[in-house]
């Protein structure tokens, strides 16, 4: 298996539990090269999640298709981000020093401020989901929460210092590459412009009557591209979406690096989970769901 291949599987199996078969060291060596692959990851999970949100609502209510969303969705992370928040959660409301959070989120149990912050996530998450659900179909733009919070992951490891001089899991990706950062958002921009024509494609398809050369056909892409969503064209959500990520993502993490003088590998799943709940709520607001 090449580099770069074992490089994808790693990301894989790293971040998901899809049944990526291969033999891997997990190396800080390859741990760092997988990073690349980071927005892919999150586009196989974003497509499994709607594919199997479109599947469920053919035969359930609205709440119930939200509910089992979710539970595919924390499923195929293997909750790795979720231990992430709920250790995150422990330490920075405990108010504790420096040193104490940073112990706290060694800590293999988990406090109540965590189970606490896990609930309210979810229940959050499944709220939005609902929403969504209930309201329209932005398929395509729903891609780029699970996207842009696994690059901002990478841009993280790369961007702040580590809190701690150990052998924990954010030290394996120290002296990260600027080239392995800028791979990431290669594909997360690759998967956004795919995600923007693939939106538009299915949004307009049903309008036109003769192919794709048809007048109609034509008319119905222009419509699509300006009236979408009735108040707001849906490229503005592609657009914005990831500076939001960018935005929100790097407030907090100047926040966190603030208090524990670096960031951890729990802290980088707190990002992301916070992100992917940012984003999402983002695209409801914006489009009057």
């Amino acid at each position: 298996m090449s580099r770069e291949r074992q490089a994808v599987a790693a990301a894989f199996q790293f971040l998901s539990r899809l049944p990526v078969k291969a033999e891997l060291d997990f190396s800080p060596h390859l741990l760092k090269r997988s990073a690349s692959y980071y927005p892919l990851v999150g586009a196989v999970i974003g497509i499994i999640v709607w594919g199997s949100a479109a599947l469920t609502s053919m035969v359930l209510p609205p709440l119930p298709c939200a509910i089992l969303t979710l539970v595919v969705w924390v499923w195929l992370t293997g909750g790795l981000h979720l231990d992430g928040w709920m250790d995150a959660a422990d330490a920075l409301f405990s108010y504790r020093s420096r040193e104490r959070m940073l112990e706290i989120m060694k800590d293999s149990r988990v406090g109540a401020m965590g189970v606490i912050a896990c609930v309210l996530l979810l229940m959050f998450k499944a709220s939005l989901l609902y929403t969504v659900l209930v309201e329209r179909d932005l398929s395509g733009l729903l891609l780029l929460p699970m996207v842009w919070s696994r690059w901002f992951m990478v841009h993280a490891m790369k961007r702040w210092p580590k809190a701690r001089n150990d052998d924990g899991l954010a030290s394996r990706f120290a002296d990260m590459s600027g080239g392995r950062v800028g791979l990431a958002v290669f594909w997360a921009v690759l998967v956004t412009m795919g995600a923007t024509l693939g939106q538009y494609f299915l949004a307009a398809l049903p309008m036109g009557t003769g192919g794709i050369g048809d007048s109609s056909m034509a008319g119905a892409y222009i419509r699509t591209f300006l009236l979408y969503s009735e108040d707001l064209p849906i490229w503005i959500g592609f657009v914005l979406l990831p500076l939001l990520a960018y935005g929100a993502g790097t407030f907090a993490a100047n926040r966190v690096n603030r208090r524990l003088g670096g960031l951890t590998g729990d802290i980088y799943g707190a990002l992301n989970e916070l992100l992917e709940t940012v984003l999402l709520l983002f695209i409801v607001i914006l489009y009057g769901l």
